[in-house]
């Protein structure tokens, strides 16, 4: 049976580090999503640096429940990839010290064809991050967004078993004009990490706008039902991105959340 594991994206939450542990705890939360960008720095993080972050989760009883690293390019653009590809790794590498086997981005623009150039490079690159991950740990999830649910099945099931999972996350498909439960329908074997988030299609404007958990065109009792017939383990990790009342939307969330799995 589906049990519910709470997760809370770090900078959701707008508080220097160790008040933003504390409040997660206070809201509920097991687990935080940590930014290797903004809250560490993976190249820079010694041994000394990974022990205190972990004591301090542990004075706060939570998790990692993954560590989120979103370059600015995908892996199938060629400028600057070779660092691009080193940063991640270091990004996994880390995870796995913190506790976490999860790590999040979005992977690019996958190719519509295998015979589109930029296919068999990306191919490349992921399966080589998939070999990394699987040395030390860490598995690379690739954030749901712009791409089709086929589509990215398609790419992972080109790839070695085990070195892409999914990150599920409704309101990037909604904002994409995708359907989250069509997505999922083909996705579900290989999420490994989910947003908790909801979003609406404006139409007549063309765009895609956030909208509090369970107001939004997200069904989650049906996105919940599917997961739980593919026996998902992992955490619900709920993210508000700018929000202006960012704590009272976190809460409401977590309650909404508790409520379906009451």
């Amino acid at each position: 049976m589906l049990q519910l594991k709470l997760g809370i994206r770090v900078a959701s939450l707008g508080l220097p580090f160790g008040r933003a542990l504390a409040r997660a705890t206070a809201l509920g939360a097991e687990a935080v999503e940590i930014d290797a960008q903004q809250e560490i720095q993976p190249a820079e993080l010694s041994q000394s640096g990974i022990r205190e972050i972990r004591k301090l989760l542990e004075d706060h009883r939570l998790r990692v429940c993954a560590v989120r690293y979103q370059t600015r390019y995908g892996y199938e653009v060629s400028d600057g990839l070779d660092r691009r590809i080193e940063t991640t790794k270091q990004a996994m590498t880390v995870a796995y010290k913190l506790g976490a086997s999860i790590v999040t981005n979005y992977v690019g623009q996958i190719p519509e064809t295998e015979q589109d150039p930029t296919w068999t490079p990306l191919v490349d690159v992921l399966t080589d991050l998939g070999q990394h991950g699987q040395r030390v740990g860490a598995t690379l999830c690739a954030r749901t967004g712009a791409e089709r649910g086929e589509n990215l099945v398609r790419l992972i099931q080109a790839l070695p078993a085990g070195s892409l999972g999914v990150d599920f996350d409704p309101a990037a498909l909604i904002v994409n004009g995708h359907s989250p439960r069509e997505a999922l329908t083909v996705l579900a074997p290989y999420v490994l990490h989910v947003r908790a988030r909801d979003a609406v299609r404006d139409i007549s404007q063309g765009r895609g706008l956030d909208t509090p958990l369970g107001q939004g065109a997200a069904d989650f009792p049906a996105l919940l039902g599917l997961l739980e017939q593919h026996q998902y383990r992992g955490y619900l990790t709920i993210e508000c991105e700018g929000a202006r009342e960012a704590e009272l939307r976190i809460r409401s969330a977590v309650e909404y959340l508790r409520r379906l799995f009451a």
